[in-house]
């Protein structure tokens, strides 16, 4: 394990200190926090878009009485994870998420894990759990189904209409508010996906500061492209791509958190996915939830995580 500390952060509301380090992989340099008992079981927990690893700050209390260590890895494109090399195409697509989080993985020697993944964490655990399950215990996902984006699958019109954001990128005009005006553009979309919710300007701007990676816009503008054929994806992950093209069945434990308000990603993008899954697949739906369970119910997901512990 090649990991070194690279300062301290403090969680605003929290008043704890987030101890931030930062480890080498293949491909990036991760930023990640880590908290809870030092020999305490491993819990790697991966956020979404458009957020940050402060979407689990509900949840770690919880997890850490419980005895968890927590692992909260930065995405590519976000807060201080950085690519290694400047010429690597700065890809969003799914398998490219997943490969970075088997890679932290290898690189922390973490042994045989608990996967908590929001909205693109989810996905990322999903590639983990098919194409790597030697690496993990059980996942517990939240917002995002698998295997629901594909360029040739059909699309209800009503989820054609939510995710509008995602062919928005492939204009001139939202790859611009993407560069320049991604707070307000993020803010909106918390609000639409999640209209019950009353978060705070504090919270949102403490999650904001992550967006401000200068591959942040390019990874989020080619993985919707790519998501739906519209760009070519990084042939280094051309293999990965194939293998889950089938697509290949995730082989743990899985449970799912749905939230019923979920603006975003539908309900149904969820459902009837018992087949997709070789170890057993769960599925709650969490009313008066919208698309955040993380930051919405942290009780809840709290709980699903340690049901897999």
């Amino acid at each position: 394990m090649t990991e070194r500390e690279t300062g301290t952060a403090v969680a605003s509301g929290a008043g704890a200190e987030l101890d931030i380090r930062t480890v080498r992989t293949p491909t990036l340099d991760t930023a990640y926090a880590v908290s809870g008992p030092e020999t305490g079981r491993p819990v790697v927990a991966v956020h979404g878009w458009p957020d940050d690893i402060h979407c689990w700050d509900g949840v770690l209390p919880f997890l850490h009485a419980a005895g968890c260590r927590v692992y909260r890895p930065y995405l590519r494109g976000f807060g201080a994870t950085r690519f290694r090399d400047p010429a690597r195409p700065r890809s969003g697509q799914i398998a490219a998420l997943g490969s970075d989080l088997g890679e932290f993985l290898d690189a922390l020697d973490l042994g045989e894990v608990v996967l908590a993944g929001h909205d693109w964490g989810a996905r990322a655990a999903y590639v983990v759990g098919a194409l790597w399950p030697e690496r993990v215990r059980a996942i517990a996902a939240m917002s995002a189904g698998y295997a629901t984006h594909r360029p040739d699958t059909p699309l209800p019109y009503a989820l054609a209409q939510a995710y509008w954001y995602e062919w928005f990128v492939a204009t001139g005009r939202g790859r611009k508010a993407m560069v320049q005006d991604r707070r307000a553009f993020c803010h909106y979309l918390w609000t639409a996906w999640s209209p019950g919710w009353d978060f705070s300007q504090e919270e949102f701007d403490e999650t904001a500061a992550a967006w401000d990676n200068d591959d942040w816009a390019d990874v989020t503008v080619h993985a919707y492209l790519h998501r739906w054929g519209e760009a070519p994806g990084d042939p280094a992950y051309d293999t990965v791509e194939e293998r889950l093209a089938a697509p290949a069945p995730v082989q743990v434990p899985t449970i799912v958190l749905h939230g019923a308000e979920d603006a975003d990603n539908l309900l149904g993008t969820t459902a009837g996915k018992h087949q997709l899954f070789a170890d057993g697949y769960t599925r709650q739906v969490l009313g008066g939830v919208g698309h955040f369970p993380p930051r919405e119910a942290p009780g809840f997901t709290a709980e699903a995580i340690l049901s897999l512990c």
